[in-house]
């Protein structure tokens, strides 16, 4: 299990750091929303354990950005705020649970191990092709074995493409699947986030443009 750690307060955060790490769980720390967007966008993370009130974008900010992000990552709210209402309000959002300030460090460790277990019944399928293999639950690509490390928008543009199983996908499907409603229609995101793609990706290519039409996963060498 990889977590990431979204609390302002050093002390605290380090220490459950290093508390998870004896328990065998992966954690990185971000001090401000601004960071945990970053970590979010280039690194794989099961569940965040999310402060509400940090610097920077809130933590109920990241925690929309996560649930819009489709990756399935679970969220754990932590936070001084203890009243229903506040409560209410997190879990409306996409959170998937809560633990109040101050809390036994103990008690976070199970919390986290059953939210960990609740996901793995939900996981979507691993999808394999053109020596590609996309894990969309732990947002992982590896291409002939070897990892390659994406942006979340790579990603879900890759996503789309594999899951058209070498069907045409057109610019318009990738920008209604992999942006959000209020992409503007005459961007050229599309074609550059393709284009990026493809070179993280490495040769020979295997996303195949076709002239007017969109782009498709392919075997090297069919074109």
């Amino acid at each position: 299990m990889r977590v990431l750690i979204v609390e302002d307060e050093p002390l605290l955060a380090e220490a459950i750091r290093d508390g998870l790490r004896l328990e065998a769980i992966a954690a990185d720390i971000a001090g401000d929303g601004d960071t945990a967007l970053e970590l979010l966008s280039v690194n794989s993370y099961d569940i965040a354990v999310l402060d509400r009130d940090i610097p920077g974008p809130s933590g109920d900010e990241v925690a929309r950005e996560i649930v819009a992000s489709g990756t399935g990552m679970g969220i754990l709210m932590l936070t001084a705020a203890d009243r229903l209402d506040d409560k209410a309000s997190g879990f409306e959002l996409g959170t998937d649970d809560y633990l109040t300030k101050p809390f036994e460090f103990r008690e976070l460790v199970l919390r986290l191990r059953a939210l960990d277990r609740r996901r793995a019944h939900h996981r979507p399928p691993v999808r394999e092709l053109a020596g590609l293999r996309v894990d969309p639950f732990r947002r992982e690509v590896y291409r002939d074995g070897k990892y390659v490390a994406l942006t979340r928008k790579q990603f879900a543009v890759l996503e789309v493409l594999v899951a058209a199983e070498g069907g045409v996908v057109s610019a318009e499907e990738l920008l209604e699947k992999a942006w959000d409603e209020h992409a503007d229609p005459f961007t050229n995101a599309v074609r550059i986030t393709v284009s990026a793609l493809r070179k993280r990706l490495g040769e020979p290519w295997v996303i195949a443009t076709v002239a007017g039409v969109g782009y498709r996963i392919e075997e090297p060498g069919r074109g």
